[in-house]
């Protein structure tokens, strides 16, 4: 039987080990792995540990910019993807990915500058299509929609940001919103489906109940989160 005092010096033990993971397993512009980057700026650093990182070739990492622990970045939808597009993941100079995101890209994510994400987020420009009943969901694809998050805007815990997505300057996404379609700058959006309830109209924040505009092509299909 294990001793409180064995117990405790195990414990110091693991602790010890996983901070020393935490330290040396952290991709930063020094780590070896970081040469797989497109790019990867002054200041930048991807924590340990990822859930699941590849197409790092066609990914472009802003200066300072800091991607937490067990992110899923990826390029295509497989290891053995072996085209894109040139970048297809641009994360911003400062932005702050949180824990447990998922960004998931085909034709193209941008994260403009000073972005910051709670925990599990997901961005995906991509989705799944269901019409052909001789094959499953899982395999069948939509066409790819390119996303673009403006600069300074927050994304809260838990929200889902959909292909052909694009997110003016300034944008807060309220925790557990789904959003799809063109969001304006400067204004609060929220719900699943998100709308906007907020809005800066040029002289004070006021609030509204406003249907996140969508084009004809979204409005037309079913977004599979």
């Amino acid at each position: 039987m294990r001793t409180p005092r064995a117990s405790q010096l195990f414990a110091r033990a693991i602790d010890a080990t996983w901070r020393f993971a935490e330290h040396h397993g952290k991709i930063s512009p020094t780590h070896p792995r970081s040469k797989q980057f497109g790019s990867f700026g002054k200041g930048a650093a991807i924590c340990f540990p990822a859930t699941a990182l590849y197409g790092e070739r066609w990914m472009r990492i802003g200066d300072g910019a800091l991607i937490g622990p067990y992110v899923s970045m990826a390029v295509g939808l497989s290891p053995q993807q072996s085209e894109a597009n040139d970048p297809t993941i641009v994360i911003g100079e400062g932005c702050s990915i949180g824990a447990h995101n998922g960004i998931i890209a085909l034709a193209g994510i941008t994260i403009g500058a000073h972005v910051y994400t709670g925990p599990r987020v997901y961005i995906t420009d991509i989705n799944h299509g269901y019409e052909n009943f001789d094959e499953p969901i899982g395999h069948q694809l939509q066409a790819s929609r390119p996303v673009s998050i403006g600069a300074n805007s927050w994304l809260g815990t838990n929200s889902v940001v959909l292909p052909g997505t694009v997110l003016g300057e300034h944008v807060v996404v309220a925790a557990g919103s789904i959003v799809s379609g063109q969001v304006p700058a400067h204004c609060i959006v929220a719900g699943a489906p998100a709308r906007i309830i907020r809005r800066f109209d040029g002289e004070a924040w006021i609030s509204v109940d406003e249907a996140v505009p969508r084009t004809r092509h979204e409005r037309g299909s079913v977004d599979l989160a």
